[in-house]
């Protein structure tokens, strides 16, 4: 097979930022995807319906002139969050979801959750109105391991929130491990989760081999290759309950090669073709469009969107060059395999 024509794919977790850095990095997800699902850790962080309107309309006058590209916008969960608020933005569609950061579990999640009994009852009324609650799911324990960080999780947050509040809608973003992934196959029609293209990829190792290599250090971080595997598995299958959410996160190379440097991997220019590349090799074409495009808007309750993209295998692509914003370059996570399919339109 030399060309595949798809559902326009959306994104399901994407990072922007905001200013000079949102609009170096809005033209490479506008150019391929229909939809986002933008994640609202600014600083400060978009807490209220009025923070994410004002974003949303700083995204839109971002947006390249032409380009379809629609952003759904979220809300940063914190325990002064008010059912109330929750409820007026989701009921106008002003929000598609709510974000829950441990906090300190990731960049910018210093304001996120630390006492979940105070969030209980948005998450009760987030669940009489079918509105997703999207996790980054790991603990912040400083006695877990960083790997096991995402096991903890299920077993001492997420499954006793799901039972305390049945019909509560979930997405696991981003997971990274074969528990999550077994979770989510028995978690019913309720709970759902992103994959990244980055995890898909590489393990563990790739932050480690030959030196320290910040470009791959992300969080979650990579675990071992049997969970990469499992991701694989899971990605190809074809199963509605997991899609693709990117978590392109760009920093300034000079934010990465820092003594504490920050943790993303900028993957929005080639997330598709790395995902089309993983699934030819598992003999999955046939499966991509489900991942990329169908099961994101199935679980979310929107029509898929109404135009399609063609890929084309051909030559390797050149190295996508850095992305170059006022305070310097934006690194393309690098896949360290070739990738032969383009986006043709």
């Amino acid at each position: 097979m030399d060309a595949i024509t798809l559902t326009r794919p959306d994104d399901w977790h994407l990072h922007l930022r905001d200013g000079a850095m949102m609009e170096a990095v809005l033209p490479a997800t506008a150019a391929l995807y229909g939809r986002a699902i933008v994640m609202p850790n600014l600083v400060p962080p978009v807490v209220t319906p009025a923070q994410a309107a004002e974003y949303r309309d700083r995204i839109l006058s971002a947006k390249p002139r032409g380009a379809a590209f629609r952003p759904l916008m979220t809300l940063y969960l914190t325990e002064e969050t008010q059912p109330r608020d929750v409820r007026a933005a989701a009921e106008i569609g002003l929000i598609a979801a709510v974000k829950l950061y441990p906090a300190g579990a990731t960049t910018n999640s210093a304001s996120g959750v630390r006492d979940f009994s105070k969030v209980m009852r948005v998450l009760e009324n987030m669940a009489q109105i079918g509105l997703p609650l999207l996790v980054h799911g790991e603990v912040t324990d400083p006695e877990i391991d960083i790997f096991d960080r995402e096991a903890a999780f299920i077993d001492r947050v997420l499954d006793p929130i799901r039972r305390d509040v049945p019909g509560l809608r979930v997405v696991m973003e981003h997971i990274t491990t074969s528990d999550a992934v077994e979770y989510v196959r028995q978690g019913g029609p309720d709970l759902a989760a992103t994959i990244t293209a980055h995890h898909l990829v590489i393990n563990r190792n790739a932050m480690f081999r030959g030196g320290i290599r910040p470009h791959y250090f992300c969080l979650p971080v990579a675990k071992r290759e049997s969970h990469r595997r499992a991701l694989v598995a899971a990605a190809t299958s074809g199963a509605e309950a997991f899609f693709l959410g990117t978590d392109s996160a760009p920093h300034t190379d000079g934010a990465k090669l820092q003594p504490c440097g920050c943790a993303g991997c900028f993957t929005a220019p080639n997330a598709l073709p790395i995902c089309a590349e993983i699934f030819e090799a598992e003999g999955a074409l046939d499966r991509l469009e489900r991942f990329v495009s169908l099961n994101g808007p199935a679980f979310y309750k929107l029509a898929p969107n109404p135009d399609r993209i063609t890929l084309r295998r051909g030559a390797p692509l050149p190295a996508f060059a850095p992305v170059e914003t006022p305070d310097g370059p934006v690194t393309v996570f690098d896949p360290e395999m070739a990738l032969h399919w383009r986006v043709d339109g």
